[in-house]
């Protein structure tokens, strides 16, 4: 294990779950704390409405100094005008001293949230089959204007030789796509392109809503599929967003992580969907499912408390998880 993230529910702000006093002060104790390397927010826009992602990493940046500030991951990434976008994220990382994670993926699919990614699509300009080229355009893109002058003629975007400033602290700055295919679910020339845009295009792979065995199965695959595009694969890094919640019992745990998720994300959470999304119930109970990805290969368990209280949660894992996962992990590699 390389190292423990900290997702914070910046579109709980919304509902009242978290107020943002209390969301910064997660991440200052996140920062100051021994056991994060990292916090992260969403992102959504009209398919699941936030507090935007990069507003709320500058205004955690300005009370941290040491975790990395992540995206995780960032659903409109497609919609975005890639030149201003790359402006603000290689801001976002002067400002915070080198720390920005970007993890970018295709965005709310209608089948899970239906009516609202139409209106999100149809505002923006932007059709659904145009996400997977917008985003692989996108990221070669970004990457070419923060590496020097750049003159662009793509897809979606042509211009004359440009040069943007100011260029990111990380050289490269690192850019991981987030994606679940579900082969059961996809035609298979489907799923082996996610899996393909990962292994070519990205720098690490970061991936939820997936069972431990899922999850293995296509780390692994991206790791194959890498090593024979001649990429290093031992150079990507892993990511699982994981919901826990930490109760007396799992039965309680569980109710409460339900509340939340539904709330969270407007859906009726089946046993199926919470059994995938993470971990509930005591803190032994909790570990051992995080173990179970662990075991895998997962290299950055990103904690998200699926609890209406935070700081509750974030006591008691620091009290009883905390520890055990910390004795889990390796040195963090540099990004």
């Amino acid at each position: 294990m390389q190292g423990i993230g900290l997702s914070l529910p910046n579109r709980g702000i919304l509902f009242g779950a978290i107020t943002v006093a209390e969301m910064l002060e997660l991440a200052e104790f996140a920062d100051q704390g021994e056991y994060f390397d990292s916090v992260w927010v969403g992102d959504g826009l009209i398919a699941k409405p936030r507090v935007e992602a990069v507003t709320s990493l500058a205004a955690i940046s300005a009370r941290t100094e040491r975790v990395k500030l992540g995206v995780c991951c960032l659903a409109t990434f497609p919609l975005r005008q890639p030149v201003m976008f790359a402006a603000q994220w290689a801001s976002l990382d002067v400002l915070s001293g080198g720390r920005a994670l970007l993890a970018v993926c295709l965005g709310a699919t209608t089948e899970r949230s239906g009516g609202n990614v139409v209106a999100e699509l149809t505002a923006t300009g932007v059709t659904g089959r145009e996400r997977v080229p917008r985003l692989e355009e996108g990221i070669r893109l970004v990457r070419a204007l923060w590496s020097g002058s750049t003159a662009w003629d793509g897809q979606f975007w042509s211009f004359p030789e440009v040069s943007l400033e100011p260029k990111p602290i990380q050289d490269p700055c690192p850019i991981w796509i987030a994606s679940n295919p579900d082969p059961a679910r996809m035609p298979e020339r489907r799923y082996r392109a996610a899996i393909e845009r990962v292994a070519t295009l990205a720098d690490g792979w970061q991936t939820a809503v997936t069972t431990p065995e899922e999850f293995g199965r296509k780390w692994d695959e991206i790791r194959t599929a890498a090593d024979a595009a001649g990429r290093d694969p031992s150079a990507m890094s892993s990511s699982a967003h994981l919901m826990i919640n930490l109760g007396a019992s799992r039965a309680e745990a569980r109710a409460e992580g339900k509340r939340f998720l539904d709330t969270y994300y407007s859906m009726d959470s089946s046993d199926e969907i919470l059994d995938r999304w993470g971990a509930f119930g005591t803190p032994d109970e909790v570990l051992t499912r995080i173990d179970e990805y662990l075991e895998r290969g997962l290299d950055i368990p990103i904690l998200r408390f699926a609890s209406f209280d935070q700081p509750r949660q974030m006591e008691l894992a620091e009290q009883t998880l905390l520890p055990e996962l910390q004795r889990r992990r390796r040195a963090v590699p540099a990004c």
